[in-house]
């Protein structure tokens, strides 16, 4: 079996791969505070729940945009297993030439993400993260990736406007929005902001991706973006849950002899 471990700012993915089939995907709260043993025996209760164990371990891959998280979760594979674990970064093959001013500082789930988009389509492409924040990650016709934008998540703004005023209340993700943009609660108009101002927000920055990379760009999603909100959207928007763990899984493969 292959594992695959993503790191993110509010889960942890991990996924299993027996001759190139995603057996189990399954996610861990990122927590700060956990320490190497904490980590091993959570992943030694994941993997069991999925009927899987440590010593079916051939092999395994790491992405993180959590540095502090990083050397911990390592550890707790190297506790746990003594096949050769591969880390998301320099020197690994990707097959995506990196046109960013410092790709060192390129978020391993964007990587991942474009890697598995650009297997199924050719290019030019956008790959949309969403965890904390949305990271949205552009991939040209030549298959360069050259660069993006980060912004708050919606769930981030969301949380931080209930909790910084008195009466507004939380409201449901999931939720849709009513069909007029005209809420008739503080819910309502609650709702339609946080389902109506993303999915427009996300068309504007899409139209912008689309004049410079061209009319034919697709757009992939993965991560916590509210089905709500996708299909809210006017833009097209191919959402795939394991996008990223897929992803990783095929570096791994490029990488395996290195």
């Amino acid at each position: 079996m292959i594992l695959t471990v993503n790191i993110g700012n509010t889960h942890i993915t991990v996924g299993g791969y027996e001759q190139d089939t995603l057996i189990f995907c399954g996610r861990l709260h990122s927590d700060p505070a956990a320490t190497v043993e904490e980590y091993a025996i959570r992943l030694v209760n994941l993997l069991q729940l999925y009927e899987a164990s440590p010593a079916q371990i051939e092999g395994g891959i790491l992405g993180s945009v959590v540095p502090m998280l990083s050397g911990r979760v390592l550890a707790a594979l190297q506790l746990l297993c003594k096949a050769r674990i591969l880390t998301v970064g320099p020197g690994l093959k990707s097959g995506i030439k990196l046109r960013l001013d410092n790709p060192a500082q390129l978020g391993a789930e964007l990587l991942c993400g474009a890697v598995a988009a650009l297997a199924e389509c050719p290019g030019p492409l956008v790959v949309i993260s969403a965890d904390t924040a949305i990271s949205l990650m552009a991939v040209n016709a030549k298959q360069e990736l050259v660069g993006g934008v980060i912004l708050p998540g919606p769930q981030l703004s969301m949380n931080a406007l209930v909790q910084k005023t008195a009466q507004l209340p939380q409201i449901d993700p999931a939720a849709r929005a009513s069909d007029s943009v005209l809420g008739k609660s503080t819910a309502a108009c609650l709702q339609n902001g946080f389902v109506l101002g993303t999915a427009s927000l996300l068309d504007g920055l899409a139209d912008r991706f689309c004049a410079e990379l061209g009319a034919q760009t697709a757009f992939y999603a993965t991560g916590d973006l509210p089905r709500s909100i996708r299909e809210a959207c006017r833009t097209p928007i191919h959402y795939r849950e394991t996008l990223i763990t897929d992803g990783l899984h095929r570096i791994w493969l490029r990488n395996r002899k290195g």
